[in-house]
């Protein structure tokens, strides 16, 4: 008798449960409520979507200034390589003369040019 009461007690238990997973009850099993719930996560996809559509967006705009300061970065540096190569071949002019007199006279110029624009900047 205690056994048959344990059996009843272990069926109410796991009343609904089978093997395979939850057997459906006639409430759940309904067409109304199955249309319902794929309404709301259809709902919460839909979200989701507009969401990373959004996002998407964003990451491209932002994509975009990013490669336009960088071709801008690209064309400063290759004007800078043009002025920075021109002024290296002046040096090279320079040197090239060996006249101690011109070099004392370009050194003695960019020391002071140096001095005058740290004392502005300061």
């Amino acid at each position: 008798m205690n056994s048959r009461r344990e059996r009843s007690n272990r069926a109410a238990l796991f009343d609904g449960i089978e093997e395979g997973g939850i057997r459906a009850s006639s409430s759940y099993a309904s067409h109304e409520i199955d249309e319902q719930e794929n309404e709301k996560a259809m709902d919460g996809l839909q979200d989701r979507v507009n969401l990373l559509k959004r996002l998407s967006g964003d990451i491209h705009e932002e994509v975009d200034t990013h490669n336009r300061m960088l071709d801008r970065m690209g064309n400063d540096m290759d004007s800078s390589r043009g002025v920075l190569s021109g002024t290296m071949d002046k040096f090279k002019m320079v040197f090239e003369t060996k006249s101690s007199q011109r070099m004392f006279t370009l050194v003695a110029s960019f020391v002071v040019l140096f001095l005058v624009v740290y004392y502005l900047t300061r």
